[in-house]
Formats: C-alpha cells, sequence, structure tokens
C-alpha cells in the first residue's frame, strides 16, 4: 500500500536538503514534491534549484523541475513534483493556477492538515510531501525528521492563538510583522 508521508519545514533551503537526502537514498523524484514560498526569493532559488538538480546527474532529480507560480492566498510559490501537476494546471491554460488546499486534499492528504500545510506555505515556509510504500515509510520518515521539519502541533498551536481558524486563499498573502 501507499502513504503519503509530509513535513512542513520553516524555509524553501532546509525542504530543499530534505529532497537532495531523499533522491540521496534512492527514492525516485517522481514520488516527492516540494512547495514553498518566498517571494522575494522565487528567482534565484529556481535557478539554484536547477544548479543543484543538474548536479545530481543530467537534469535529474526534483529540484531540476522547479518552476515558479502565483497561488491564491499564498503569491509566488516555488513547486516541482507530483502534487505540482495539480496547481500548474490552471497556470498552463494562462490562468492563475489551481487551489494549493484543492491539490493537497486531491493528494490525499487530509483537510485539517492540508489546511495547516497550506498556511504554513502562505507563511513563508515550505513542505515536502512523499508517496512511499509501507515498507520504506520508516526510512523517508526518519529522512524528513532528520532535515529539521517544524513541529506541527506547537506551529498549528501558535496559528491558532493569532486566530487562524483555517486557510483562506481569499486572503492577501501573508506580510511578516517587523
Amino acid at each position: 500500500m501507499t502513504r503519503i508521508i509530509t513535513r512542513s519545514f520553516d524555509s524553501y533551503t532546509a525542504a530543499e536538503a530534505a529532497v537532495v537526502r531523499l533522491e540521496a537514498a534512492g527514492h525516485a523524484s517522481d514520488d516527492i514534491t516540494v512547495l514553498g514560498s518566498s517571494a522575494d526569493k522565487v528567482e534565484s532559488d529556481a535557478a539554484r534549484g536547477a544548479e543543484i538538480g543538474g548536479a545530481v546527474g543530467s537534469g535529474a532529480g526534483l529540484l531540476a523541475g522547479l518552476a515558479s507560480l502565483p497561488l491564491p492566498g499564498v503569491g509566488p510559490v516555488l513547486a516541482a513534483g507530483w502534487i505540482f501537476g495539480t496547481l500548474a494546471v490552471g497556470a498552463t491554460a494562462g490562468a492563475a493556477a489551481g487551489s494549493l488546499l484543492s491539490a493537497m486534499r486531491g493528494a490525499g492528504i487530509a483537510t485539517e492538515e492540508a489546511h495547516f500545510l497550506a498556511e504554513t506555505v502562505r507563511r513563508g515556509g515550505a513542505v515536502v510531501s512523499v508517496r512511499v510504500a509501507d515498507d520504506a515509510a520508516a526510512e523517508v520518515e526518519s529522512i524528513l525528521d532528520g532535515a529539521g521539519p517544524i513541529d506541527a502541533k506547537q506551529r498549528r498551536a501558535a496559528y491558532e492563538r493569532e486566530g487562524w481558524a483555517g486557510f483562506d486563499e481569499t486572503a492577501p498573502p501573508y506580510k511578516r510583522r517587523a
């Protein structure tokens, strides 16, 4: 049976490191998705990701396929992988990209978790999701946990203390307080 294992990270750089570790351990880039919001770094990170992905071998590697697209409620996002395909459908038609929340739910991520993950991306974080067979799940969890993900329970509680109740794609992109 196939499972989806997802972790969120405070930065796109941390998520990128997790992807590199997953691929180095032999996990197929076709089974990995990375999504990260960083409006001020989208262009430079996309170029950097292509360099890293190219270094993995002849254009192989998930990071070689990074693309930037605007998402409702989030703003510019760096994305690559199997969930990204759902998001890009609207963009290829010349419209805004699809809904981040819908793409995550459509990929099999539970609604409550999808809301939290989408909000994390909206606030400048990143998400890595991996489709994995049960017999490889422990290894993938170990790799992702070793890459320094955020504590989802604590972060969700912090969002809720601020009045957050769920991801709102009609909200403007998140602005960090100075």
